[in-house]
């Protein structure tokens, strides 16, 4: 199986958005903005879409996996200084969060909020989401996006973050370099994630 990675365009959006609510569909973070199952997969993918469209995608790197002209993974990074939405960008991803989140708004104002309050000031690549599909798993999809990632911040010698919202993955992450800096725990019953940062190579 041959696995290409390149950059997504706002064409790709309306099929990369429904993989990554595929991936995400047992996340803690979503599961708890998102607890009613048999919506789930709908509204993540407007979700994913609104945040693609109206923020990632135009910064430009935003990679998506493909092989045999079918996409497998996304992963969305932000640029040095990038990561936070102006008041614009804000009000234009602000329609499509309120329709996927619905009664639960708040805890996905919650979860921004507490992400942003933990985020490290020092510039650096984001890696805001990853995620590949459920049958494309353990076909070197998600290793491709985070090398094509990674190559950009090495080129520019740049430190790079996520967080982690699962415990079991951070190992994984591990072996890219990043390591674990802090806890942040979403108030209110919420879900805990791990920051985790890269230093410059």
């Amino acid at each position: 199986m041959t696995v290409e990675s390149r950059t997504a365009t706002p064409e790709d959006i309306r099929v990369f958005a429904p993989v990554l609510a595929e991936a995400f569909f047992d996340d803690p973070v979503f599961m708890w903005m998102f607890p009613d199952e048999q919506q789930r997969i709908r509204r993540m993918t407007r979700f994913f879409a609104t945040d693609a469209r109206h923020h990632m995608v135009p910064l430009g790197a935003t990679d998506i996996v493909e092989s045999e002209g079918s996409i497998g993974g996304v992963a969305m990074w932000a640029p040095p200084g990038r990561w936070r939405t102006d008041r614009w960008t804000s009000l234009r991803l602000m329609p499509g969060f309120l329709l996927a989140l619905g009664r639960n708004s708040g805890r996905g104002q919650q979860v921004d909020e507490t992400l942003d309050a933990a985020h490290p000031a020092e510039p650096h690549w984001y890696l805001s989401t990853i995620g590949t599909s459920p049958a494309a798993r353990g076909a070197g999809f998600g290793s491709a996006l985070m090398e094509a990632g990674l190559d950009r911040a090495d080129a520019g010698h740049a430190p790079a973050y996520l967080e982690s919202s699962k415990e079991q993955n951070i190992p994984y992450y591990e072996r890219f370099g990043f390591e674990v800096t802090h806890e942040i725990v979403v108030p209110g019953g919420g879900p805990t994630l791990w920051g985790m940062w890269r230093r410059p190579r």
